[in-house]
This record gives structure tokens, sequence and C-alpha cells, in this order.
């Protein structure tokens, strides 16, 4: 069986997949029913308030599902939320067989929906193809077990490490297969996050534009149905309110100074965070706590050198994506990250675990080595 519950598995996988830019808050789930070697039904959540990947799925098999094996991506849910249990739906459908990838990290299931499922006698297996699941969700899977969001940094730079010219001037870097990507990465983001001098040195709006990403039809409208929240670290509320920044929609500003401005903010339709910090810089460990009490899953960042630096010192990077252009931009430009360092055994250590061409650029994705 194992040969097939893999081959199941992948499936339901490949169909969670399809949720990658819509089901925040939820984790992305994929669930096929099959009986008798063959795949009878099959299902994934689409968005937050609508049906689970169970029942789409339950639906398609219909009476096909009784004394069926039910491949679910994370277990199934066995708590009344904005949907009722899935692991009650499954043992109404009368399945015989329940697969699972991994267990649930949220504590309102952690292992409650696979009692629930033994206690009615079905079979449950837990555990196939579970890298694979913990990979797609790993941001869901951070802020239930740390109460933080998973961090990626994106960087475009020069072979030479540089991301501007000394001027400033950044754009643009990459070619249009690289930007398409970094399109991608911010649909499927929680949070677009960026800082000051990015906004006033780029004129940034960090949009999601639907025409860019290169998915297909379905894909892309529901990408637009969910564009991630855009925030501003902006300790010293430098960026004025007429930014494009700021007309391009609704924004969270992450700031350190009082209250007085908020008026100002939310009027333009936008909301002022006052997070603690010192000498102007926000406590980006506080203000990534909020982001998770605020149901963020994955945030992306898209900041310069000094920034981007402040969430490397600090430990907070869980992800760097790094576009690299075949091109030089010289001695004088500005370096990748602000990160003084002094003698060699202060590198910090980083795992490559992709690296491919993307048009005329290269991606390369590394985590960093962190002690054990």
């Amino acid at each position: 069986m194992m040969g097939f519950d893999h081959v199941c598995m992948a499936r339901a996988l490949e169909l969670a997949r399809k949720g990658l830019y819509s089901t925040h808050p939820n984790p992305r789930v994929g669930c096929v029913i099959a009986r008798e070697g063959r795949i009878v039904g099959e299902g994934w959540h689409v968005r937050a308030g609508e049906p689970h990947a169970e029942v789409h799925a339950l639906r398609q098999a219909g009476e096909q599902a009784r004394g069926a094996t039910a491949y679910v991506t994370l277990e199934p849910c066995s708590h009344h939320g904005r949907t009722p249990p899935c692991a009650d739906a499954l043992v109404a459908a009368g399945v015989a067989r329940v697969v699972v990838a991994m267990q649930d990290p949220n504590p309102q299931v952690a292992g409650n929906g696979l009692a629930r499922l033994q206690q009615a006698g079905i079979e449950v297996h837990s555990g196939v193809l579970e890298a694979e699941a913990r990979a797609l969700n790993a941001g869901f899977i951070k802020r239930m077990e740390q109460g933080l969001p998973f961090v990626r940094v994106k960087l475009a730079m020069s072979l030479d490490g540089r991301t501007a010219m000394a001027s400033g001037e950044s754009q643009w870097i990459t070619g249009p297969a690289a930007r398409a990507a970094v399109q991608r990465l911010r649909a499927r983001a929680s949070v677009v996050l960026s800082g000051a001098d990015t906004v006033l040195a780029d004129n940034a709006r960090l949009t999601v534009r639907p025409a860019e990403l290169g998915l297909d039809a379905e894909l892309t409208a529901l990408a637009a149905t969910r564009p991630p929240l855009r925030v501003l670290v902006d300790g010293r509320l430098r960026v004025p309110l007429d930014a494009p920044f700021f007309q391009a929609g609704a924004t969270l500003v992450a700031t350190c100074l009082a209250t007085a401005a908020h008026e100002g903010y939310q009027g333009a339709g936008h909301e002022l965070l006052a997070v603690p910090g010192s000498g102007g810089h926000v406590d980006l460990h506080q203000l990534l706590g909020e982001l998770a009490g605020r149901g963020a899953n994955e945030v992306l960042v898209e900041a310069g050198p000094r920034l981007a630096g402040a969430f490397a010192r600090a430990g907070l990077v869980d992800e760097y994506q790094l576009f690299v252009a075949p091109k030089f931009l010289g001695s004088s430009a500005r370096p990748l990250l602000e990160l003084p360092l002094a003698r060699m055994a202060e590198a910090p250590a980083l795992k490559i675990v992709e690296m491919r061409a993307v048009g005329d650029d290269w991606r390369i994705i590394a985590v960093p080595q962190r002690e054990a």
C-alpha cells in the first residue's frame, strides 16, 4: 500500500499548492479519496471561511467514500471554527482509513482530529510525505508553534553583491522573469514589509500586479482576491502620506513615535501601529509578534540594506531569496546587507537549498545555518 499511499499523498499535496495564494490565514490543504486503487474524489482548501479540502473531496466521491481511504496533507480539524469539524465529516462519510502527511500544529487540533477518527474505528496513519507538507505550510506551522510568522527576505543584486548605485538608483537590476517571480512571492505572502529608505528612494508601491504573475487564470483570479497586507516600517514617520506607497491602498505603518499622528493616517485609510524601539528603530521581533497575532503566516521583506540587515542581525530571517543579475554595479554601489563584521568567524553561515536560472538571472534560495 505504501507505494499507492505516496502517489495519492503527492496528488493531495499538488492540490494543496493550488491554495498557495488564497488560503491565508489558514494552511494550504489538499485531500484525495481513493478506493480499490483509483482516486474517486479530490479537493483543496480555496480560502478561509469556505469548505475545507476534505469536504470538497467527499462531495466529489459521494457514496464511493464509504469504505475508502482519505489522504489529507494536514490532520483533519476537530473543532468548530468558521466551518464544521472535518474529522466528523470523514466519520459520517464512512471512510475506512485516513492517511495524513502531518499532525496539525494548531493547539485546537494537535492530535485531537486523529483521536476522533480512531475513536470511530477508522484506521489512521500519519507521516506520509511529511517534509513536503511541512515545507508547504512553514509559515502556519511557525505561527502556531512559536507565535511568529515565517520571514522570507527577498534581495536583488549584481554579481558583485551590490543592490543599487551610490545614488540609490536600483531599477532594474534584474529582468522580467525575476520580477514575475517576485510578484509570486508577494502574492503568496500574508504581509509584504518594507522600510522608509526603500519607499522613499524607489517610490515603491510593493503591490501585487496580477497580470505579471505568470499564473493560470484560476490562480491569478484567486491571488487578486487576497492581496497581502503592506507594512511600512517607518520609525520616525519620514514617508509623506502623498507617497505612491500610501496612494496604492491601505497600509499598516509601524513606528516608534507617539500616537499624535494617528488621526491623519486613519483619515487617509491607513493604520498607525506604535511599536517600542530604540533610537527611532522599531523592535522587529515585537512587530513580527504583532503580525502573527493578526494571522500572518508568511512575511516577505523587500527592503534596503539597513532594514534587511537589521532582520539578519536579529536572527529573524528564515529564508533568503536572492535574485542575481549578470552585471557588475561597481565598488561604490550599495551593499546587499548592512552587516558590519570584523572577523571571518562572525560571518553567518547559510545553506543553499536551491539555485536555478530565472530568465537571464539566477535565483538562490538559502537558509541560515542555526546552531542546534
